[in-house]
């Protein structure tokens, strides 16, 4: 069959398990979940369809319920998903795809609005409070600076940089911007909304990166190396480059670059490293500088991005299977309604208690220790 008419017939399929899902009304009360936003890698139904996928974590991974989701072109057909945050302070979800942000209530699953963005919109961060989101432009020149609840611009930071991947700090006073068309990350000052300095140049240009929890250190993949580089966030320079050179580095299905994820262990004795080509994900020993490759971890398909979950004891690779971090193992893969595989690259834990999230983790696998 056709891979354009499997599309549809999947997303057929897909559109029907939704409704099933919905009719059921079932909403986490208390414990740990996984919101898994898709089409979460480039626009491809056959990895999970089109909506807000919920897993029970506390339960092995079983399926919960599909969220349904806007987030569609002229033709109806579903656009790719860029990214995903959430807040427990103001009970939200938010989905980015190519044209739009999306705010879902966390308590209703009803969308409370969808709005459009000059530029087009690429992957979010929000603000520790729950107030204020960064939100890249589609590859363009400019960042704006979102009111989250209402969703209204409220300024504009320009780095011409080709914006694409954003990290709201965990003290939320800095903001760090890497567009993919540049070799310098931007710090933005969240008090006056600016772009306040820049780090680096790195050695190629800026593709996902993470921060330490203490926002000293950022580590960032860059186009054209199996590795990563180590940047000092206070004094601007590049530290360490670290090459991966046990296995062989070569072509891959996306992003164009060898590895296209990166994370911390919540402990930060541990970085976590993407590597598609090989499909593998690399850890190291982060409590060496610069880090050392410790071990490896092999896939079903090729990893475009890396989470944790809240605790820091599981770890979640793009291409859906569900690692133990202290062992090593993959205890669980991520199954939807109809038994069939789910991948994404747009996931991050939510915890309930009482009906309400009283915990959300994030997409970007920054470090625990402040």
């Amino acid at each position: 069959m056709p891979r354009g008419f499997l599309l549809l017939a999947l997303g057929a399929i897909f559109l029907a398990g939704s409704v099933t899902a919905l009719a059921a009304d079932a909403k986490p009360t208390d414990g740990r979940f996984l919101y898994v936003a898709v089409p979460g890698v480039r626009d491809y139904l056959e990895y999970g369809g089109h909506g807000v996928l919920v897993f029970d974590i506390d339960h092995g991974h079983r399926f919960v319920k599909r969220i349904a989701s806007r987030g569609v072109d002229e033709t109806g057909k579903p656009l790719n998903v860029k990214g995903i945050c959430a807040s427990a302070a103001t009970q939200r979800l938010y989905v980015s795809t190519l044209k739009t942000l999306i705010c879902f209530g966390l308590t209703t699953d009803q969308i409370l609005w969808e709005k459009s963005y000059e530029g087009g919109c690429d992957r979010m961060s929000i603000s520790p409070d729950g107030k204020v989101i960064y939100l890249p432009s589609l590859e363009k020149d400019h960042w704006h600076v979102i009111n989250a609840i209402t969703g209204e611009i409220l300024t504009k930071i320009v780095p011409k940089s080709g914006a694409h991947n954003t990290i709201v700090g965990p003290n939320g006073k800095e903001a760090y911007l890497a567009g993919l068309k540049s070799t310098l990350l931007t710090v933005a000052d969240m008090t006056s909304h600016t772009a306040a300095r820049t780090v680096g140049p790195f050695s190629n240009f800026i593709r996902p990166f993470t921060v330490n929890g203490r926002q000293t250190l950022v580590f960032v993949n860059l186009n054209g190396l199996l590795g990563f580089e180590v940047g000092d966030l206070k004094s601007g320079k590049m530290l360490h480059r670290v090459e991966v050179t046990d296995v062989e580095s070569g072509g891959v299905k996306r992003h164009g670059c060898p590895c296209h994820g990166i994370a911390l262990s919540v402990d930060e004795k541990e970085l976590w490293l993407a590597d598609a080509h090989n499909r593998r994900v690399h850890i190291f020993d982060n409590t060496v500088m610069p880090p050392k490759k410790i071990e490896s971890v092999v896939l079903r398909d090729e990893p475009g991005w890396i989470t944790f979950s809240i605790d820091g004891r599981l770890v979640y690779p793009s291409t859906g299977e569900v690692v133990e971090a202290r062992t090593r193992k993959i205890v669980a893969t991520l199954k939807d309604e109809n038994g069939l595989d789910v991948q994404s690259e747009k996931l991050l834990e939510i915890d309930f208690a009482g009906g309400k999230a009283v915990r959300a983790g994030d997409q970007f696998g920054i470090g625990g220790l402040r």
